[in-house]
């Protein structure tokens, strides 16, 4: 069997860590592992497939040596734009966590569930898409496919761990009375419809990015999008009121049949006997959850939906994996010691 040397790099953040968690439990056909951090983190060792990994410092002199064939990014936005080009002039197929790619043209934007075959056009180079999206548009590209959606309204409660250590330790601290470092106003106890910056329309940047990735992952610029994403204080897990129009007949039981086939989806719709997602549900799962499946009477064929998933492992670390994985089956990746 063709093994494959794969770079972590940002292996010591959250999201880093989550992919080493990933990786460990889908067994990819991998020879060589390298683990690439800052210069801060450089030198420590980090347990990983049972044996101790040291740390490599992220520098163009270390990448060029290691014939790697696929590089999984979650450093930052920066970062991203700086090294994956080199990774991929040196053959190593870039999955990149971050949004430095995202509206690239000629880079795919993929959830496998929803658009592998864009696999196949990169250019070594594949963006991962925003967490809120992902788990949005599993449970949306069946239903488009099925009725043809015409509008989306997502109102999004995002948990801390989507903005990074420093949003997770604002809970954390925010319960003991400590100020917020990451967030301008406490988390705790409180809701935030701020995330990331706000733009000249009044969106932030969150939801821009909701709106614009859902047309490019579903293939339809067509579709009309709005988005409120706000800031909850939970530690993990993002939450999702999805109101959804469609321009073919359908109901709420036809909206249940085509999600209970679809794949990466787990439908929990039994409001009499409280069963619905939530996050503490979600947490540490790869599918992504949907209930509260009822019809909206404002439009002639709408439904509501409540779509649960773990934003740090399907919303980051398994979404990239599962790239990964469908790459080297669909023999997408290059060989580099050939």
């Amino acid at each position: 069997m063709q093994k494959y040397n794969v770079a972590v790099v940002g292996a010591t953040g959250m999201v880093g860590r989550k992919f080493l968690e990933v990786l460990t439990e889908r067994n990819l056909p991998v020879e060589n592992y390298y683990l690439f951090a800052s210069a801060r983190s450089a030198g420590s060792t980090i347990e990983f497939m049972g044996k101790p990994h040291t740390v490599i410092e992220l520098s163009e002199k270390n990448i060029v040596d290691k014939k790697i064939d696929i590089a999984l990014f979650s450093a930052g936005g920066d970062v991203s734009r700086a090294f994956a080009p080199i990774f991929a002039d040196h053959g190593a197929l870039v999955i990149d966590n971050s949004n430095a790619w995202r509206r690239e043209k000629d880079v795919p934007l993929v959830v496998p569930e929803c658009n592998a075959d864009d696999i196949l056009w990169h250019r070594n180079i594949i963006a991962n898409p925003n967490c809120s999206t992902i788990q949005a548009v599993v449970a949306l590209k069946p239903l488009h496919e099925a009725f043809k959606i015409k509008r989306v309204v997502y109102t999004t409660f995002q948990a801390v761990s989507g903005a990074g250590v420093k949003g997770f330790n604002d809970l954390k601290g925010g319960i003991c009375g400590e100020k917020p470092q990451k967030f301008p106003y406490p988390i705790f106890g409180n809701c935030l419809p701020h995330i990331d910056v706000f733009l000249d329309n009044g969106y932030t940047r969150e939801e821009d990015k909701m709106i614009f990735e859902t047309k490019k992952i579903l293939g339809d610029q067509s579709l009309k999008i709005t988005a409120t994403c706000v800031r909850v204080p939970v530690y993990y897990g993002h939450s999702e009121s999805i109101n959804v129009e469609f321009e073919k007949p359908c109901d709420e039981k036809d909206v249940r049949k085509v999600l209970s086939s679809a794949t990466g989806v787990v439908v929990m719709d039994d409001p009499e006997n409280n069963v619905y997602p939530m996050p503490i549900i979600a947490e540490n799962k790869d599918e992504v959850f949907v209930g509260r499946i009822r019809k909206d009477d404002t439009v002639p064929y709408g439904v509501n939906l409540w779509v649960v998933a773990d934003n740090i492992r399907k919303g980051a670390a398994t979404n990239a994996v599962q790239i990964a994985e469908y790459a080297i089956k669909m023999g997408a990746v290059k060989d580099q010691r050939n």
